[in-house]
C-alpha cells in the first residue's frame, strides 16, 4: 500500500508533539529538530529519485561507486562525531566501512539470498546501506571511548607500559571498555526482539505484502550481518588507527582534532 503525499503530510503533523515539549521544557532543541526533520524529508526524496533511476539502470560499477561514496560519507562522519583528526581516522575508517560491508554483505547476497548477481541494484544498495549505518554509530561510540578512555587515564596507560606490558597488553582494557559500550545496546536490542519490539525491517516488510514468516527469517540475517559487519568493523578500524595514534615508543600522539 503506497502513502499518498497528502497522507505524508498528515502523518508529518505527528512531529508537532516532540517539538512541543521540546519548547515546552526549553531544551534549545526545536530549531535544531526542524531542521534535522527537514534534512531528513529533502534527503530521503533525493535519493527515492536518485535510486528509481539506480535500480533502472541496474550497472555493477555504478553500484559499486554508489557504496564508495556512502563509505567517504560515513568516514566524514565518523571524524565529525568522534572529534579525532582526520589523519587519525580517515583512512582506518574508510577501509573498515568499505572493506566489512563488501565481505559481510556478498556473504549475505552470494551464500543466503544465493543471487545469480550479486551486484544487481535492488539487493546490492539496501544491504550496503544498513550494513553502513550500523557500522557508522558503532564505530563512533567504539573510537570515542578508546582515544578518551586513554586520554583519561593516561597514568594508567603508561604504568601498565612502564611495568612491563606490551602495547596490545595496555590498550587492551581500553578495548575491552569500548566494545563493551558500544555492542551492549546491540545484544540488548538482539535479546528482546520480537517481544518487547517489532523492528522496522520486519514491519516494513508486512507492511509491504510479504508473509510474517518470510520477514522474520529477513529480520534475523539482518540483525546477523549487521552485527558481524560491526564487529569486523571497528576491530578493522581501530587497529588500522593504532598505526597512526601512537609513536614507536607507545606514546600517544595528539589525536584530537584542531578547534
Amino acid at each position: 500500500m503506497d502513502i499518498s503525499l497528502s497522507s505524508l503530510a498528515i502523518g508529518l503533523l505527528l512531529l508537532l508533539i516532540p517539538l512541543f515539549f521540546l519548547w515546552k521544557l526549553r531544551t534549545g532543541l526545536v530549531r535544531a529538530a526542524l531542521i534535522a526533520a527537514l534534512r531528513m524529508i529533502v534527503q530521503l526524496f533525493l535519493i527515492s529519485i536518485y535510486l528509481r533511476y539506480l535500480f533502472e539502470w541496474d550497472l555493477p560499477w555504478l553500484n559499486t561507486l554508489w557504496v564508495v561514496v556512502m563509505a567517504l560519507i560515513a568516514t566524514h562522519t565518523t571524524g565529525q562525531r568522534t572529534g579525532l583528526r582526520s589523519s587519525i581516522v580517515a583512512v582506518p575508517a574508510f577501509v573498515g566501512f568499505l572493506i566489512s560491508a563488501l565481505v559481510v554483505g556478498f556473504f549475505f547476497l552470494i551464500f543466503v539470498l544465493q543471487l545469480d548477481h550479486p551486484f544487481t541494484a535492488r539487493y546490492f544498495i539496501p544491504i550496503m546501506g544498513i550494513l553502513m549505518g550500523n557500522m557508522l554509530g558503532v564505530n563512533v561510540l567504539t573510537l570515542s571511548t578508546f582515544y578518551h578512555g586513554i586520554q583519561r587515564e593516561q597514568a594508567t596507560y603508561y604504568y601498565l607500559l612502564g611495568n612491563g606490558a606490551t602495547r596490545f597488553e595496555a590498550w587492551l582494557p581500553f578495548m575491552r571498555e569500548a566494545v563493551i559500550k558500544s555492542f551492549t545496546p546491540c545484544i540488548a536490542n538482539m535479546a528482546v526482539m520480537g517481544i518487547v519490539a517489532l523492528p522496522g525491517t520486519m514491519i516494513g516488510q508486512i507492511l509491504g505484502g510479504s508473509s510474517p514468516d518470510v520477514a522474520v527469517k529477513y529480520q534475523m540475517m539482518i540483525v546477523i550481518i549487521t552485527m558481524s559487519a560491526s564487529m569486523f568493523s571497528l576491530i578493522l578500524t581501530l587497529w588500522l588507527s593504532l598505526r597512526r595514534s601512537f609513536d614507536a615508543y607507545g606514546r600517544l600522539k595528539e589525536v584530537d582534532a584542531p578547534h
